[in-house]
């Protein structure tokens, strides 16, 4: 970063600090700079203006870090944090991006052998590096868990959110079961406990056509 484009990152640092309540020496503003210096100036520029609209309490680097992470529609590193834990629920549906999986991936280990905390940071570190290198607009998609309720709220809840095409989500969801529907499964099964429809000969249609069905299995 060069000096001019350091200057004007230091100035947006210390507006930023001022206007949230934060006292920062002048070592420790030096220190700030230096821990975004690897980003994009524009980036971090955005990201402490968002903090100048946003932050109720102190600056911190994270506060900046996450404002950059969601440059595009990306999830805050908070948020795929807890896609990550909710994850792990084998029943639980989770819609998540490229980049928050490949950084679960990192993470995984570290959690499966009982320290969050350091699976936390590590996810971190792999999620912010892993938004920086690959900013293009997110690729939403699911990880479909064994629940078909939560699957299907989940589901409904990207669609909501414009994380994924109803399109997409019907298919990945069963076709509804009319009221004829629910008294063939009855009459396959044994199960006459579904509600009748309102066509009175259709019951005895579909038996005569079970028992044609029946017959040409014999035969």
């Amino acid at each position: 970063m060069s000096k001019s484009k350091g200057f004007a990152v230091l100035k947006a640092i210390a507006a930023t600090a001022e206007l949230t309540g934060t006292e920062l020496s002048e070592a420790a503003l030096l220190v700030f700079e230096a821990d975004l210096a690897g980003y994009p100036e524009a980036d971090v520029l955005a990201a402490l203006t968002r903090c100048r609209r946003e932050l109720r309490g102190r600056l911190t680097i994270a506060d900046v870090l996450d404002r950059m992470s969601t440059a595009g529609g990306h999830p805050t590193a908070n948020e795929a944090w807890a896609m990550v834990l909710a994850s792990l629920d084998e029943a639980e549906t989770v819609v998540w991006t490229d980049q928050v999986a490949e950084a679960a991936a990192v993470a995984r280990p570290i959690l499966e052998a009982g320290d969050e905390v350091g699976a936390r940071m590590a996810f971190r570190d792999a999620y912010e590096r892993i938004v920086r290198e690959r900013a293009d607009e997110p690729r939403w998609f699911p990880s479909l868990g064994s629940d078909a309720g939560r699957r299907e709220a989940a589901l409904d809840r990207a669609v909501a959110d414009g994380r994924l095409r109803r399109e997409h989500v019907d298919g990945l969801l069963p076709p509804p079961i009319n009221a004829k529907g629910h008294v063939i499964a009855g009459l396959l099964s044994g199960d006459m406990s579904a509600p009748m429809p309102r066509d009175p000969d259709f019951r005895s249609r579909i038996a005569n056509l079970l028992r044609q069905l029946q017959g040409d299995r014999a035969a």
